[in-house]
C-alpha cells in the first residue's frame, strides 16, 4: 500500500513540476497545417503566442511540452498561413468607393447607367460617384461620351472613374462646376473633344479638374470609411497594406484612429508629394508605429494601359501617334526623388509604359549610383524593354507587380502595343530574377480586394474561368512558394518589415489567418474558391466567418 502511494505521489509530483516548468502562452494554435514562410519555407503544426508575438513554432508535441496556455485551439488539419499584405492598393480609395455605385463587370454603357440610376434613386447627396467601368470589357470598345448621361441628370453633378483610376467620364453639370470648356488644357491629362465640343471624357490629370470641384470629406466620413476598408480587408485576410500615396489630412485621421484603438490595420503608408505632406511628415523624418510606417513618397510617372495613357518609347499599335502622357515630368521626378533620397525616405513611381520604366530606371540609377538596401520601388514595372530590365537588379530597384493586372489586360494588351513589346510585359518571373524576390499587390479598387485572386494569377496566370486553356505568357509564371512569399515576407520587406512579419517566426508579429484551402497543394480551379475563416492580429481575433 505504501509503495502504491509512493508511486501515485510521485507521479503527481513529476506532473505538477512538468507543469510548473513549462512557459505560459495567451495562445497556443495545435494539430495545423502552418505555413510558417520562413527561409526554408518550414511547415509546422503548431505555435505558441504570448503578448502578441510568435514564442515559437513546432510539432503539436513540442509546442505542448514546452508552453501552456487558458486558450488551446486545435484547428484539426486546417491551413495557416501569415497574414497576407498587399504592397500596393489605395486603402482609403477602397473605403469611399464603398460609399459609390459599383460599375466594374458591367458589359455595356448602358448596363452603365442602368446601374447608376438604380444607385441615384432617392439618394439626396449633392453629387453622384461610380467607379469601375472598362470599355474594354463592352461589346463596343470605345470610351462612352456624356450624351446620355446629360439626359439622365441634367442638374446633379456626376462623375464616373475608369476602373484604373486614370480616367473618367463627367456629366455637363460637372464639368460647369469645374470650370471646364473646350479650351481648358491640363498638363499631364486629356479632355477629349468631339467636333470641338465636350465628351465628358477625361484623362488622368484632367481627371483632377472635377476630382477637386467635390466637396471634401468630414473627418467623421474619412474615420467611416477608413474602419469599413479595414472590415473588408480583414475579411478577405489581409493584416497589412501599402497604401500608395495620400494626404495629410487622411494620414492624421489614420494616425487619430490608431491611438483611439480603433484602427489596427498596418499600413505602410506612402505620401502623396505635396509641400504640406513634406513638411508634417517627411521633414520630420521616418514615422513608426506598429499599425503605420510613414518613411516613402508615391510619384506618378504617367497613366495606364486601358486608357492609353502609359508612356511608351513608340506609339501604340492601335492609336497611331499616340505615346501616352507624362503625370509628372521627369526632371520633377528627379527633383523629388533627390529630396526624399536626402531625408531617407524611399521613392516608389508608378510606372507603366516602357518609356516611363526606362526613364526613372534611369533616374533611380543616376541617384542610387551602385548596389544599396534603399529599395526604391517602380510600381507596377508593367511593360518593360527587355533591354532595360537588368537596371532593376544592378541597383536594387524593387518592381512592385500586381499579378491580376496581367489577366484583366491579357484580352486586349497584345492589340494595344503589339506583339514585340509584349515580351517584357507582366514578365513577372524575370523580374523576381533580378534582385530574387518580388512584393506583390492588388492595386484595389482596380482590381478585387482579394488577394488570393492575385496569387492565382501570378502562379496559374488565367482569369477566374480558366482561360486562356495553357496560361497566359507563362514563361513568366510564379511557383506557388513564390507567389505565396510575394504576399507575405517579400511584400513585408519592400516596407522593410521583414524581421517583424511576414512569415510565422519566434520574435515575429503572431498575425495569421486559418484557411479551408491548402494553396500549395490544391487544384488550379480551386484556388480562387479559398475561404479565409479567422483572421488574427497580435494574437487577437479580428475577424470570423459566421
Amino acid at each position: 500500500m505504501k509503495t502504491i502511494f509512493s508511486s501515485l505521489f510521485l507521479t503527481a509530483l513529476f506532473l505538477l513540476t512538468s507543469c510548473q516548468n513549462k512557459m505560459d502562452a495567451d495562445l497556443i494554435i495545435t494539430n495545423a497545417k502552418v505555413y510558417t514562410v520562413d527561409s526554408e519555407f518550414s511547415v509546422a503544426e503548431s505555435f505558441a503566442v504570448k503578448n502578441g508575438l510568435i514564442l515559437a513554432t513546432g510539432s503539436t508535441k513540442e509546442i505542448l511540452n514546452k508552453y501552456k496556455s487558458e486558450h488551446i485551439t486545435d484547428l484539426s488539419g486546417k491551413v495557416v498561413y501569415p497574414g497576407f499584405i498587399d504592397a500596393h492598393c489605395h486603402f482609403y480609395g477602397y473605403g469611399m468607393g464603398l460609399m459609390e455605385a459599383k460599375l466594374d463587370g458591367t458589359k455595356s454603357f448602358a448596363e452603365v447607367l442602368s446601374k447608376l440610376s438604380e444607385f441615384a434613386a432617392g439618394r439626396k447627396s449633392e453629387w453622384i460617384l461610380g467607379r469601375g467601368w472598362d470599355q474594354n470589357d463592352w461589346e463596343v470598345k470605345e470610351f462612352p461620351d456624356k450624351t446620355e448621361l446629360d439626359k439622365l441628370f441634367p442638374e446633379k453633378p456626376v462623375l464616373l472613374i475608369r476602373i484604373d483610376g486614370h480616367a473618367a467620364l463627367a456629366n455637363q453639370k460637372a464639368l460647369e462646376l469645374s470650370g471646364i470648356n473646350s479650351k481648358t488644357k491640363v498638363d499631364g491629362g486629356s479632355i477629349l473633344l468631339k467636333a470641338g465640343k465636350l465628351t465628358g471624357l477625361l484623362v488622368d490629370n484632367a481627371v483632377g479638374l472635377v476630382m477637386n470641384a467635390i466637396p471634401a470629406p468630414s473627418s467623421s466620413e474619412i474615420s467611416n470609411r477608413l474602419l469599413s476598408a479595414q472590415e473588408k480587408c480583414f475579411a478577405v485576410g489581409l493584416t497589412s497594406v501599402h497604401d500608395a500615396g495620400l494626404g495629410k489630412d487622411v494620414i492624421e485621421t489614420i494616425i487619430n484612429l490608431n491611438e483611439e484603438g480603433k484602427l489596427k490595420m498596418r499600413i505602410y503608408q506612402m505620401i502623396s508629394p505635396s509641400e504640406e505632406n513634406f513638411e508634417a511628415f517627411m521633414y520630420k523624418g521616418i514615422y513608426k508605429t506598429p499599425y503605420l510606417n510613414i518613411r516613402s513618397v508615391k510619384l506618378y510617372a504617367d497613366g495606364a494601359l486601358g486608357s492609353r495613357g502609359a508612356r511608351m518609347k513608340k506609339p501604340y499599335s492601335d492609336d497611331k501617334g499616340n505615346y501616352g502622357l507624362w503625370l509628372t515630368p521627369p526632371e520633377k521626378i528627379r527633383e523629388i526623388a533627390l529630396l526624399a533620397d536626402s531625408f531617407g525616405y524611399q521613392v516608389n513611381t508608378h510606372c507603366i509604359g516602357d518609356e516611363a520604366n526606362y526613364e526613372v530606371l534611369k533616374i533611380y540609377s543616376e541617384i542610387l549610383k551602385t548596389s544599396n538596401d534603399k529599395r526604391w520601388r517602380i510600381e507596377h514595372a508593367q511593360i518593360i524593354d527587355p533591354a532595360d530590365m537588368d537596371m532593376f537588379g544592378k541597383y536594387n530597384i524593387i518592381p512592385s507587380v500586381q499579378p491580376t493586372h496581367a489577366t484583366s489586360d491579357m484580352y486586349w494588351a497584345e492589340e494595344r502595343i503589339g506583339k514585340e513589346r509584349m515580351a517584357g510585359a507582366y514578365a513577372y518571373k524575370s523580374l523576381l530574377e533580378q534582385n530574387g524576390w518580388i512584393p506583390d499587390g492588388s492595386d484595389f479598387p482596380v482590381e478585387d480586394i482579394n488577394p488570393v485572386y492575385g496569387f492565382f494569377a501570378a502562379c496559374v496566370r488565367k482569369d477566374r474561368k480558366m482561360y486562356p486553356e495553357n496560361g497566359f505568357q507563362m514563361q513568366d509564371a510564379l511557383s506557388r512558394e513564390e507567389a505565396l512569399r510575394a504576399m507575405t515576407v517579400w511584400a513585408a520587406k519592400a516596407a522593410f518589415e521583414e524581421n517583424e512579419k511576414g512569415s510565422l517566426e519566434a520574435g515575429k508579429m503572431a498575425d495569421f489567418v486559418i484557411c479551408d484551402t491548402d494553396l500549395m497543394t490544391a487544384p488550379d480551379d480551386s484556388l480562387t474558391g479559398l475561404k479565409v475563416e479567422q483572421t488574427w492580429l497580435n494574437g487577437e481575433l479580428v475577424y470570423k466567418v459566421e
